[in-house]
């Protein structure tokens, strides 16, 4: 009769050894493999930023207004486009898609004034090319396509995508105004330098006044 070894045997354990580090160093020789031969791609970052600040905004600034903002300034009584002018200091141009006009169509009749609010000539209106009437996919697909936009809403979900959109501001509603997030902070600059300059110049008038 023949012998049999046995698994405990120092041989057999040494040879299970050998072969699992040969098992290892293959896997993970393939897995480098892998890696190399796969075609990394890097999002292109768009030109209008210089870092993180957008070059493409500036006046007349283009706003994109979603649904839930037109009712919230409805509530708090306000006017859309004053309330942009006094919040921003230009002109202000707001623009509204096709899908953010169909959800104010689908709430029926108690949403009448924010339908006539839109319909109102000095809005923009965005054709929207794609399937459904849901407006928050379509707002952040414009926000990261062109980012010459400041995106208008209050609702929570979409206002935190945008945050991760580098370069686009957000207006939202704050205690009864219009309030203005992630601005450049090279456009408060220019607007502080401006109004320096024309305090200086108010002042050099008011003296010449008195000496004469």
């Amino acid at each position: 009769m023949k012998r049999m070894i046995s698994a405990r045997d120092a041989r057999m354990l040494l040879y299970f050894a050998c072969t699992s580090k040969k098992n290892q160093e293959k896997t993970e020789e393939t897995k480098k493999k892998e890696e190399e031969s796969k075609v990394k791609s890097v999002p292109q970052v768009s030109s209008a930023l210089f870092f993180q600040y957008n070059t493409q905004l500036g006046p007349p600034y283009h706003i994109l207004v979603d649904t839930n903002f037109v009712n919230f300034s409805i509530q708090n009584k306000l006017d859309i486009f004053q309330g942009m002018m006094d919040c921003l200091y230009a002109k202000c141009v707001p623009y509204i898609t096709d899908c953010v006009m169909a959800e104010l169509e689908k709430l029926g009749s108690k949403f009448k004034v924010a339908q006539r609010i839109v319909k109102d000539p000095r809005f923009e209106r965005l054709p929207c090319m794609h399937s459904g009437t849901y407006a928050d996919d379509c707002i952040v697909n414009r926000a990261t396509q062109h980012r010459c936009y400041i995106v208008a809403t209050c609702d929570r979900d979409l206002k935190r995508r945008i945050r991760k959109i580098p370069g686009v501001p957000i207006m939202y509603v704050s205690q009864h105004k219009y309030t203005i997030e992630r601005m450049p902070d090279a456009y408060g600059a220019m607007v502080c330098r401006l109004v320096k300059t024309y305090y200086d110049i108010a002042i050099a008038i008011v003296n010449s006044v008195k000496e004469s």
